[in-house]
C-alpha cells in the first residue's frame, strides 16, 4: 500500500507481493531440509542469474518465471519424511495468492500511459481541469490522475503520464 500510493505501477506491486511470498515459502521449505550452505546460496543465485542473463522481458512475466521455478524447486527438494500437508499448503498458497493478485486486487489499481500532448496552454496549474477534461474527451479513459513529465517549448508539446481505471 505504501509503494503503490507513490508509484502507481501495477506490475511492481504484483512482483513485490509475489517475491515476498516466494522467498518465505522457499526459505521455509529449505529450513526443513538438510543441505549445505553453498547449495542454498546457489539456489537463490539462480534468480539473479536469470534476471540479468535473459533477454529483457516485462517484470510481470519475469515474476511468473520465478513463481514456476520456486514451485518446482520446493516440490523437488521436499523430503519424503516431510509433511505432505505443508507441501500442499505451500503450493496452494502460492498459486492462490497469484490468482488473487492477478484477478481481484489489480482490478482496483490504476493503469498508466504516457502520451504526447500539444495543447501547451492546458498544462498550466490553473488549467488542470481543462487538461483533464480534454484528455478524457480524447482518450475516452476514466482518468484519475495526471502527471506532467516533460515540457518541450520548442515544439509546444508536453509528455504527460495519465493514470486511469478501466
Amino acid at each position: 500500500m505504501i509503494y503503490h500510493r507513490d508509484h502507481r505501477n501495477n506490475d511492481f506491486v504484483f512482483t513485490y507481493f509475489m517475491f515476498n511470498s516466494l522467498i518465505f515459502f522457499f526459505a521455509f521449505i529449505l529450513s526443513n531440509i538438510t543441505i549445505n550452505i553453498g547449495f542454498a546460496f546457489g539456489l537463490f543465485a539462480v534468480f539473479a542469474i536469470l534476471r540479468y542473463r535473459t533477454d529483457p522481458i516485462p517484470i510481470k512475466e519475469m515474476t511468473y518465471l520465478f513463481i514456476v521455478i520456486t514451485i518446482g524447486v520446493i516440490n523437488a527438494l521436499s523430503n519424503i519424511g516431510e509433511s505432505y500437508l505443508s507441501l500442499i499448503f505451500t503450493n496452494i498458497a502460492l498459486i492462490g495468492l497469484t490468482f488473487i493478485l492477478e484477478k481481484y486486487w489489480q482490478q482496483n489499481l490504476l493503469f498508466r500511459q504516457t502520451i504526447e500532448y500539444e495543447k501547451i496552454e492546458n498544462i498550466k496549474p490553473e488549467n488542470i481541469d481543462l487538461l483533464k477534461k480534454d484528455l478524457k474527451a480524447r482518450t475516452g479513459l476514466n482518468i484519475q490522475e495526471i502527471e506532467i513529465r516533460k515540457i518541450n517549448f520548442l515544439r509546444d508539446t508536453a509528455r504527460i503520464r495519465i493514470y486511469y481505471k478501466l
